[in-house]
């Protein structure tokens, strides 16, 4: 049985206690904290904690504790508690930065240190759509019910309601993401989904901008980003220049009317010709490339979450929802964890006498059937070297195939983000209904483990060795070991 409790004070024990942490927040998969003194860190036994699946960036000020999907949630919010508690008791502000930061209310203006300007700023725009996911599955597993209930005729009266269930979240999406976005980067929450609320209120139809007339929801989320960024802006510097007693009446209406009609005649119009250029490329790309438009992201995924890179796919993967219904791009980089799930495969084979790489496998191998790669890339093949490029290779393997498909008009897409690996199947539809797209994502799956199987085998261990170097000892602890 899970004790989220037991895992939360082991992790801030060994991450130099609660007076070493400077920031808290979580991803869908990773518990993130930003620590003063990175020495402190004492990262194999972090490492061998049950229940944790990997360490990232140790020896930097910004460390990675992977939990996997569900735990991570109850981790983090136990961690806050226990930092929380622990400020209270000790009367000072050991821990009080983390907690404060934890929910995203008043965070860091720089960011956590130790990153770079663009992997912080990249880091700080996923923390605004990290917190939506769990919505976005829901809706979208509900909206894959419905449509499964309408094209078999069945239940009738149950259809629209679910509808409704449905797409009531994404309808107002822009207003969650004005107000995670002001709470983000330090402005007033209600104050940035106000702002970000006129994106979808009916009235815009009657303003004209640019020659033309304006249409509910245009520019999406990438306009109700930039609109709460520009109401922050504003609101900050009314607080730095106006008296107590009017800032309370000028600050919020100068906020909301300055930042309101510059979404309405700029933010809007230049958001939704940049939403329509991702959707049009990405449908352009896959039509008429095909396969090389799915090697390209199957094969490059796993580096690019390696740089940081990856949370600005985030933004996109919820304008193409947002605009198309699903995106077609997650089916595409779910390849990448398949592949790694190939390539594990083929070391666990070949290295029948590594028994303690064998155990990591297998204790990772769940996980990676589901989507969370990370326990295998960091305890398995990034460490090996070689068989972190095969597994590469049938990603990209995978994405070709489902790829080559839609080339053909048989485009895969996911009416959700988060869940990767078989989690994706209830949330998998596409041009042709979820049937096809459920076969079709099903053999790249299949296509990228044989690919990273058989290139691991045939290329990933040295010639003449009879097996490969040996990876550090520190990432070959089996996750969940004592």
């Amino acid at each position: 049985m899970r004790n989220d409790t037991a895992t939360a004070s082991a992790v801030l024990a060994l991450t130099g206690g609660p007076a070493n942490v400077r920031h808290v927040t979580h991803c869908l998969t990773r518990l993130r904290l930003t620590v003063a003194d990175p020495a402190a860190v004492d990262e194999e036994s972090l490492r061998a904690l049950p229940g944790v699946l990997g360490v990232i960036g140790a020896g930097t000020p910004s460390l990675q504790v992977v939990l996997g999907p569900g735990v991570v949630d109850t981790v983090t919010a136990e961690v806050e508690r226990q930092l929380a508690a622990g400020s209270r008791a000790g009367g000072g502000r050991a821990g009080a930065d983390a907690v404060r930061t934890g929910d995203g209310s008043r965070p860091s203006p720089t960011g956590p240190s130790g990153q770079g300007p663009l992997a912080g700023s990249l880091r700080r725009i996923a923390n605004v759509f990290v917190p939506l996911i769990p919505a976005l599955i829901g809706c979208g597993v509900v909206a894959g019910v419905n449509g499964l209930l309408t094209n078999a005729g069945r239940l009738p009266g149950l259809t629209p309601a679910l509808a409704a269930v449905a797409s009531g979240f994404m309808a107002l999406i822009a207003v969650f993401v004005g107000y995670r976005a002001a709470k983000e980067f330090g402005g007033t929450p209600i104050l940035g989904g106000a702002v970000a609320a006129v994106i979808v209120h009916p009235g815009v139809a009657k303003v004209t901008a640019f020659g033309v007339h304006l249409s509910p929801g245009q520019g999406g989320v990438l306009g109700a980003l930039a609109a709460a960024l520009l109401a922050t802006r504003i609101e900050k510097w009314c607080r730095g220049r106006l008296p107590g007693a009017l800032d309370v009446l000028l600050t919020p209406t100068v906020t909301v009317l300055v930042a309101g009609l510059a979404t309405l005649y700029g933010l809007m119009y230049a958001a939704g010709a940049v939403a329509t250029a991702i959707g049009t490329g990405a449908n352009w790309l896959l039509t008429t490339t095909g396969p090389f438009a799915g090697l390209v992201p199957g094969g490059l995924f796993l580096p690019l979450v390696m740089l940081g890179l990856h949370q600005a796919l985030i933004p996109i993967h919820t304008t193409l929802i947002e605009q198309q219904g699903y995106t077609v791009l997650l089916p595409l980089l779910a390849m990448a964890g398949a592949g790694q799930v190939g390539g594990a495969l083929a070391v666990y084979v070949r290295l029948r006498h590594d028994t303690t790489l064998r155990a990591t496998i297998r204790s990772a191998l769940p996980a990676g059937l589901l989507g969370v790669g990370e326990p295998l890339i960091y305890g398995v093949s990034l460490p090996l070297g070689r068989p972190f490029v095969t597994a590469c290779v049938g990603g990209a393997a995978g994405g070709g195939f489902v790829g080559f498909f839609a080339m053909l008009g048989e485009k895969v897409g996911a009416t959700a983000i988060g869940p990767s690996g078989w989690a994706l199947f209830p949330l998998l539809t596409g041009d042709q209904g979820p049937a096809p797209a459920i076969a079709i994502y099903a053999g790249g799956l299949l296509t990228a483990y044989a690919v990273g199987f058989a290139a691991t085998l045939a290329f990933g261990f040295p010639r003449g060795t009879g097996g490969c170097p040996a990876p550090p000892a520190t990432d070959r602890t089996p996750a969940g070991s004592a």
